[in-house]
């Protein structure tokens, strides 16, 4: 037997004879790849794709209880395979299973899962059939496997294949001719059944002939969950209890691997006894199997992550119309160039004619240093950011990178000689665009060249719709959409083009955004970046040539606007922006999720929802519930982040609807939450723990069923099952049949909506959860729940009970109210000058990453001048926002700037004749009598410990994960007082405190100035913010 050691070092071998990247020339970028490659290589850290997150560890159940989501993901590469014909050049590895999930070939709800999560990234460069075979290279590694090459370039069927998948009764003569269509020799036959079955196993609910009773699942062998040679060595040896070799199956001939293995004599599988034989063999019988596809598809050779790779690279004309503003990163694969050997990075770029000219500047270049980090099953990356201002006179062609090493050495990169593209011929103007994701309504600017004016300007869109009717199909079809955009503006050597649409469908998010200009075209570009408002771009250029000169003094007509259009409307001197601001309202119903009420986070640092966390800058309600597909509950908070869950912590509890204030980073037209507050939204309504009688078809407790009365919600045995008499599973699922199930049993219970245990005695430590827990709607009735995740909804048989099963109802409450109604506001809408005891002190922008006012809030649908001043009593400043938001403090965020008064012209949602500030503006008024206290700062000691820096959570984990608290009266002496003995802790979100010796995974610094949240204790000091913590080191 060999050991462990020989094992991995086996399987190294085969890492490096993949290739993995090392040794090999990048692609030249960019490359029809670079999307798969994101996908595939950059999966944790900074922009990690996420798309290994479901079967990371290998034994992760994200796809239900007792399914191996990696086991499903490598099934559903075959089955989608499975129905090529070599002699017809048809089928194969492309996509078609989405439209073949009917079929009795492909049974279990696992095809559906994977396809599920596999569609949030499909696009035009990740077809679904690619993002398969995606699936089954990750698969094989999260689960300790070969790295299996992986091409790309496999075309998406647009209907279902033929039928052929091989089913467990088929004889050996079937299999055997059954491979051979697919293009695969006896040999390789035997090859794939035990490459496929060394995950994984056979479930009751799709073969209860094959399972017995009361048993949910067997494994194919004793290392589910790991990829190793165990189905074969078990095999051979005799002692397997895989359920196609032995058991049940055997008498009614659906023992396919003993048929199958025993085909040629067990000569095969006595080879793949060898651990070595075994993971060389499924290298090269999977990359074939992934490889198969229908005739006329060309692959591409297998992707390997880039050295050095450009991501994200805009060019942004900014205010006044003389410079760009370059930004973006370059990844570093560092894992052959560490980050710590690294001093910078220099980004050298060409004007537009391919020469040197800088314009104004003293160099065509800028350097970045190391900001961020990410990692793969086998790679990290180093992330450098690029910030860069560029003359419109000299533009912009390409770039070279040179990358400067600590002990003097460095490494220039030109793109395989071709140097990198980059075009100023045809520009985005992501400040100028703009998207409202609930209705999909979307405007794009951009700019064009004036020497490539003379060609059609296009908008093109690529969006999703769901499939409509009863096909089952989770994954959505891709659309295009082409609307021709309307000149506007000249300012300098470039005119502004912008077009309006509508998107279709409820996923604008997932929209992506293409402007062409004949041979030009800036494309591909996310359509989630666009904020909810179109800015107003304001410039002085002259109108100019390209090729002369331009003058930095307006002299033509067209040049006096000192404000460019934007919209479809032909060149004016004076503009406005292109769509007005939303007031934040909230938001009923997101796709099938109702409204709740506003949540507080769990107590002592526990999150409300724990399924799942996202967050990133452009923040909508529609992108979060797209997040949380799947879950029963998600919730929106501070603005940018999504949570996801099945059921709400115990210590979460409701608060004030006026709490939730904040708006959605990307939709400020609705709201997302606050600190420590969460917007929350429902698969249902609200649970009723109420036993009375419910109206048909509303979704209620049921506390009679047939024979047996409710207990109530309980929690699965910490060792096996509450109810181990008897299981079965059915997507049918009610309280009715399980309890016809169960018939004889004293218990019946429900669990994750599909699955009925039946039991006489409650088993191990099972306990009574909170009602709310059973949150689930059961599977064949949307009206009654089916329990959830680890929860059962309980049962027992009336003449068993020793008591009543009842629950009381609450008492009723009534209310009286004598609404008196305010006489209208009369007048002209105008400046307020003073709303005592505060006088106006001007239109205020809001703080770069923090509030400008971070005393308190409120949002009123009524609001004025007047309720906000009273609100305020007591603070130096107060300020409307928004129409309808009203912001308190006695410090204004040193990154709030005066802005012009017109910014501020949104009216009071209480008063049309009353200013209440605008999108991201402030009507700001102070009291001048009140001396503000000192600003707060983040103190360099507290006790012996000593500031160390401000830093990003972990990814996938938390940055300091020993020991955590909150409260509401959080100082930084508090947390360090809990954290004595640790060799840091850190303070985050205002209320959080963590505790550790070292910092997890993807933890990097960040600007001091983002941990920008005062302490809820003590307003003089920063206790991070959301995502930051102020981080401090004890004294050694």
């Amino acid at each position: 037997m060999r050991s462990r050691t020989s094992k991995g070092s086996i399987l190294a071998g085969l890492l490096l004879a993949a290739g993995a990247g090392t040794g090999r020339a990048d692609p030249t970028w960019p490359a029809p790849t670079d999307q798969m490659e994101d996908i595939v290589f950059q999966l944790q850290g900074m922009d990690g794709s996420l798309f290994s997150d479901n079967i990371t560890p290998c034994d992760n159940e994200a796809a239900g209880p007792g399914r191996v989501t990696a086991s499903e993901w490598l099934r559903v590469a075959f089955h989608d395979m499975a129905t090529h014909n070599r002699f017809f050049g048809r089928g194969g590895l492309d996509g078609s299973l989405q439209f073949e999930l009917r079929s009795s070939e492909n049974t279990g709800p696992g095809h559906n899962t994977t396809l599920q999560f596999y569609a949030t990234y499909l696009s035009s460069r990740s077809s679904l059939a690619d993002l398969i075979a995606a699936g089954a290279y990750a698969a094989v590694r999260a689960c300790g496997g070969p790295v299996i090459p992986l091409r790309m370039g496999r075309v998406d069927a647009l209907t279902a294949g033929s039928s052929g998948v091989p089913q467990p009764e088929n004889s050996v003569g079937s299999f055997v001719s059954q491979f051979d269509r697919m293009g695969f020799s006896q040999t390789e036959m035997i090859q794939v059944v035990a490459c496929g079955h060394t995950l994984g196993g056979v479930h009751r609910t799709e073969f209860p002939n094959i399972i017995p009773a009361g048993v949910s699942n067997i494994p194919f062998d004793t290392s589910k969950a790991t990829f190793d040679n165990r189905v074969a060595t078990e095999y051979v040896s005799g002692n397997t209890t895989n359920p196609l070799v032995v058991g049940a199956a055997v008498a009614i001939n659906r023992h396919s691997d003993f048929k199958v293995f025993n085909s040629d004599g067990n000569a095969t599988i006595n080879t793949m006894t060898s651990p070595s034989t075994f993971a060389s063999t499924c290298q090269s019988v999977l990359q074939k199997m992934i490889d198969v596809v229908p005739s006329g598809v060309a692959l591409t050779a297998p992707i390997a992550p880039y050295t050095v790779k450009p991501q994200d690279m805009q060019l942004t004309l900014q205010s006044g119309g003389s410079s760009f503003l370059l930004t973006g990163k370059i990844r570093v694969r560092t894992t052959e160039i560490p980050g710590s050997t690294i001093t910078n990075l220099v980004l050298t770029w060409k004007d537009r004619n391919g020469g040197n000219s800088c314009g104004s500047l003293s160099s065509c270049s800028t350097t970045a240093t190391l900001q961020g980090i990410a990692s793969g099953f086998d790679d990290t990356f180093a992330f450098f950011p690029i910030e860069a201002t560029i003359p419109t006179s000299s533009g912009i062609s390409s770039f070279t990178l040179t990358i400067n090493r600590n002990d003097g050495s460095s490494q220039t990169y030109d793109n395989n000689g071709n140097s990198y593209p980059l075009s100023d011929a045809v520009v985005l103007q992501k400040t100028q665009s703009c998207l409202l994701q609930t209705s999909g309504q979307l405007t794009v600017s951009a700019v064009v060249r004036n020497d490539v004016v003379g060609v059609p300007v296009n908008l093109g869109i690529e969006y999703q719709t769901p499939r409509t009717g009863n096909s089952g199909n989770p994954v959505p079809a891709l659309n295009t959409a082409t609307v021709q955009m309307t000149e506007g503006d000249c300012v300098g050597p470039y005119t502004f083009y912008s077009a309006s649409y509508t998107i279709p469908g409820g996923r604008s998010y997932n929209a992506r955004i293409s402007i062409n200009a004949g041979e030009h075209t800036d494309d591909f570009n996310k359509a989630s970046i666009f904020g909810g408002t179109c800015g107003t771009f304001t410039g002085t250029l002259a109108c100019g040539n390209v090729t002369e000169p331009i003058s930095t003094t307006s002299t033509s007509a067209i040049a006096s606007s000192s404000s460019t259009s934007v919209s479809s409307t032909a060149v004016t001197t004076t503009t406005t922006s292109n769509t007005g601001v939303p007031t934040p309202s909230i938001r009923p119903s997101v796709g099938g999720y109702n409204f709740v009420d506003c949540w507080t986070e769990g107590v002592g640092g526990i999150r409300a929802l724990g399924g799942g966390s996202f967050a990133y800058d452009e923040m909508t309600l529609e992108s979060c519930a797209a997040n949380c597909t799947g879950f029963d509950l998600w919730g929106t908070e501070y603005g940018r982040e999504c949570y996801c869950g099945n059921s709400l912590h115990s210590t979460s509890s409701e608060a004030p609807e006026a709490d939730c204030n904040m708006p959605c980073g990307g939709d400020p037209g609705a709201f997302c939450g606050a600190g420590n507050r969460l917007q929350l939204y429902s698969t249902t309504a609200t649970r009723s723990t109420s036993a009375t009688p419910t109206p048909t078809a509303t979704l209620s407790i049921k506390p009679t069923v047939g024979a047996y009365v409710r207990v109530g919600c309980q929690t699965e045995a910490s060792a096996g099952r509450a109810l181990s008499g008897n299981s079965y599973a059915s997507d049918d699922m009610t309280l009715e049949s399980c309890a016809a199930f169960c018939s004889g049993f004293t218990y019946f219970g429900t669990q994750y909506s599909r699955e009925c245990f039946c039991g006489n005695t409650i088993n191990g430590n099972s306990a009574p959860a909170p009602d709310a827990d059973c949150s689930m709607t059961c599977a064949g009735d949307p009206f009654s729940y089916c329990g959830a995740g680890n929860r059962l909804e309980l049962y027992i048989l009336e003449t068993a009970s020793t008591s009543t099963a009842s629950s009381v109802p609450p008492a009723e409450v009534t209310t009286t109210a004598t609404t008196t109604t305010p006489a209208a506001p009369t007048g002209t809408l105008a400046r307020v000058p003073t709303v005592s005891p505060y006088a106006y002190a001007g239109c205020y922008t809001e703080g770069t990453g923090s509030r400008a006012l971070t005393g308190k809030s409120t949002y009123d649908s009524e609001m004025t001048l007047e309720f906000c001043a009273s609100y305020c009593s007591g603070y130096k400043y107060m300020a409307t926002q928004y129409s309808a938001e009203c912001f308190c403090g006695n410090t204004l965020h040193s990154t709030s700037t005066e802005a012009a008064q017109g910014d501020c012209s949104m009216t009071c949602s209480g008063n049309e004749f009353q200013y209440c500030g605008g999108p991201n503006r402030l009507e700001l008024y102070v009291q001048d009598e009140i001396e503000a206290p000192p600003a707060p700062s983040q103190p360099e000691t507290v006790g012996n410990w000593t500031f160390y820096q401000c830093r990003t959570e972990g990814s996938p984990g938390r940055a300091l994960a020993a020991e955590t608290f909150a409260a509401d009266t959080m100082t930084l002496e508090a947390c360090a007082n809990y954290c004595a003995g640790y060799t840091y802790f850190g303070t985050e979100y205002a209320r959080e405190c963590f505790c550790g010796n070292s910092f997890g995974v993807g933890s990097i610094e960040a600007p001091a100035a983002e941990c920008s949240m005062t302490c809820a204790g003590n307003g003089s000091q920063f206790c991070g913010a959301g995502n930051r913590l102020s981080v401090y080191q004890a004294a050694a």
